[in-house]
């Protein structure tokens, strides 16, 4: 049983990777011995829950790669910064809904390093609450 339950993780993560790059389910099956259905059933609870325990673990949206509210496009992150992606070379960042004048906006995220752009007012950790 055991076997089978990590053999079936294994093909779905397999078929998740392939299909994320753009291969399809059907295409897949005919390739090996596991049944369509299986195949999406395997990749979809594999990506799942990969997806669930990288984003709680570390706070990182793998879908959201490089990106931050507003869309920089930089690709960078500055680390000092926990859930949400700012621009390390920007010029400010304000609170979104606050009085700030911008250019920049960020709801609320956690401090792990300097506050560099003064985000935490009562030095809590946590910025824009």
């Amino acid at each position: 049983m055991l076997t089978a339950v990590v053999f079936g993780c294994l093909v779905g993560l397999e078929a998740w990777a392939w299909m994320r790059h753009g291969m399809s389910a059907v295409a897949l099956a005919a390739l090996g011995a596991v049944s369509v259905g299986t195949m999406l059933l395997a990749a979809l609870v594999v990506g799942a829950i990969g997806y669930g325990m990288i984003s709680a673990i570390s706070g990182w949206d793998p879908l959201r790669l490089g990106t931050e509210p507003g869309g920089s496009g930089s690709g960078r992150c500055d680390s000092n910064y926990a859930g949400a992606c700012l621009d390390p070379d920007a010029a400010d960042y304000d609170c979104a809904g606050g009085s700030g004048d911008g250019p920049r906006y960020v709801g609320t995220l956690s401090v792990v390093g300097a506050d560099v752009f003064g985000l935490d007012r009562d030095g809590d950790g946590v910025a824009c609450e």
